[in-house]
């Protein structure tokens, strides 16, 4: 569900309405550290713009793979600014423990080589120990050690919210097909064909979920997984009426990145 609706073409004045501005922070994946950062850039940039309603947009993938996926939930899942509302999206590492929690262990011990594993130790688990238990066990481990309000989070969390002419979503759209007959599983999987499509989704795709080198714009998407997870570099969006500009927090294993395309829409 949308957090604004679009108007229609005719009457949109501006990309993003008058008065509101909005921040969208690519995958976090467990990196605590550059979230905070991230945090503090963004409350940097909002005390030296003008008074709007601020929207912060998590694009989904919050955990797995970095070390402090409980702590960055926590973080996210408490986060107070009195100038700032904050939206989190679904991605598909959330999915996957989501499933698990429900107490699915079909995907567990994928879900323990692809990042999970460390999901698991951050909530004071040995993901060894969990390997080696079948998985009825394992998922009632799981379950015991995840605390229900993070549970309670993580079910909460959105496929998408639409602005203006931008729509945030994790992974992308299925290219050709109306935005509310979209399929789930390609709001939260999907890379080809939404990555090298030029269709005119009628919004501006604004996502994560797959890796590049430098922030990603193209005339129908900007893609912000810069791989916090690997490189050290968290990235982000800044848009508001017809402008954008880009934020981004970086440890000594990573680089500051860099845009490719228009800055300006």
């Amino acid at each position: 569900m949308g957090f604004f609706r679009r108007t229609s073409a005719g009457h949109r004045a501006t990309a993003i309405p008058r008065g509101y501005r909005v921040y969208a922070v690519g995958d976090v994946h467990g990196r605590r550290d550059l979230l905070d950062r991230m945090l503090e850039n963004i409350e940097e940039d909002i005390a030296g713009r003008a008074k709007a309603t601020n929207l912060l947009v998590f694009l989904g993938d919050l955990i797995d793979r970095g070390p402090a996926s409980r702590e960055v939930i926590e973080r996210v899942r408490t986060y107070r600014h009195p100038d700032i509302r904050v939206v989190a999206l679904v991605g598909n590492h959330e999915e996957v423990l989501l499933r698990l929690l429900r107490g699915d262990g079909e995907h567990l011990y994928q879900w323990l080589r692809f990042g999970g594993a460390e999901c698991a130790k951050s909530y004071g688990l040995d993901p060894v120990r969990l390997k080696r238990m079948d998985e009825k066990r394992a998922i009632a481990e799981l379950q015991k050690a995840i605390p229900p309000e993070h549970s309670a989070f993580l079910e909460r969390l959105s496929d998408t919210v639409e602005v203006g002419k931008y729509l945030f979503v994790h992974a992308g759209l299925r290219p050709g097909v109306a935005l509310r007959e979209q399929d789930q599983t390609d709001l939260r999987w999907i890379r080809e064909p939404f990555l090298e499509s030029e269709v005119d989704h009628g919004v501006i795709v604004v996502h994560g979920h797959t890796i590049s080198s430098e922030i990603d714009i193209r005339v129908n998407r900007i893609g912000l997984d810069t791989g916090a997870y690997r490189t050290g570099v968290l990235s982000a969006v800044a848009l508001e009426g017809d402008e954008r500009w880009f934020l981004s927090s970086s440890c000594g294993n990573g680089r500051e990145p860099t845009t490719s395309g228009m800055v300006a829409s």
